[in-house]
């Protein structure tokens, strides 16, 4: 199993693809996807029991849900490159008729995808279905999901995690993707989230805080989590990252939001990113 720095290495050469996909058709979301590169790259290549000869029900392993499908260029790497699909055909990314479009979806039969994310607000439900049902069927194997925080603006989201904490869906660890940035500026002036940590809680959580662009913390509280499941709570994790993480030139703006780089602005970003596994 990959330690912290194999895990360093396998998430820069994904965000070498991710910056290289998006400039190559100058189209999708390069921000949101850099700073949740270390957490995706460490649940698939570390936390996560998962069979890369996929079948849609998941049974007897670990499930992942992407809610804020928008940061799917790091979604279709994470894939590719932990054996699901030939890392080649990232070079199709939201090309005509390719398997890797903008928001994943499911029927283009792409290994790996379960559930259509496009829409902002709905991962949460369906996270909390897919553990429900393991409950039904005594799989005893997790159902992971990951959020923007600006996704939480969609109410949709609360009347879920309201359910999950009062039914005690304790087999489900939800993410937020707390990078304080969404489309339109900072998080706290479109709607201010508030304390996240005493929603989540006050809603019947247990609630742990995660540096997301640490792999070492990454690890730490993602074994704690693990831990915690069983015990009558659902488990969130308030992930502090940088939008744009690891090209100095993105970090912490939303501005990168959904732009791509031109060439130049390509060439500054690859210039900052070691090619670790080969370029696609």
């Amino acid at each position: 199993m990959a330690n912290v720095q194999e895990l360093e290495k396998i998430a820069s050469q994904v965000r070498r693809d991710i910056v290289r996909m998006v400039h190559a058709v100058q189209s999708g979301h390069p921000g949101g996807s850099l700073g949740c590169t270390d957490f995706l790259t460490t649940l698939y290549f570390k936390v996560m029991k998962h069979d890369t000869n996929f079948n849609m029900d998941g049974t007897n392993e670990d499930i992942f849900f992407l809610s804020n499908g928008h940061i799917s260029p790091v979604f279709y790497s994470v894939l590719a490159r932990s054996g699901y699909f030939d890392v080649k055909e990232l070079a199709t990314f939201r090309k005509l008729n390719s398997r890797l479009q903008g928001h994943p979806t499911t029927h283009e039969h792409l290994p790996g995808i379960r559930v259509a994310s496009g829409s902002l607000g709905q991962g949460m439900s369906v996270g909390i279905g897919a553990a429900l049902a393991k409950k039904i069927n005594g799989d005893k194997q997790l159902v992971y999901t990951l959020h923007g925080d600006g996704e939480l603006d969609e109410g949709q989201n609360w009347e879920a995690i309201m359910f999950a904490g009062s039914k005690g869906v304790d087999n489900l660890i939800s993410t937020i993707d707390h990078n304080g940035q969404q489309i339109d500026g900072p998080t706290d002036k479109v709607m201010n989230l508030g304390n996240l940590h005493a929603k989540f809680e006050t809603f019947g959580w247990t609630v742990l805080d995660m540096d997301g662009n640490n792999i070492a913390d990454v690890i730490k509280v993602m074994d704690e989590a693990k831990a915690l499941t069983g015990k009558g709570k659902p488990i969130a994790i308030i992930m502090k990252t940088s939008m744009g993480k690891g090209v100095d030139f993105m970090e912490g703006s939303h501005e990168w939001h959904g732009i791509a780089p031109n060439d130049e602005q390509l060439a500054k970003a690859l210039a900052q990113l070691p090619e670790t596994l080969g370029d696609y």
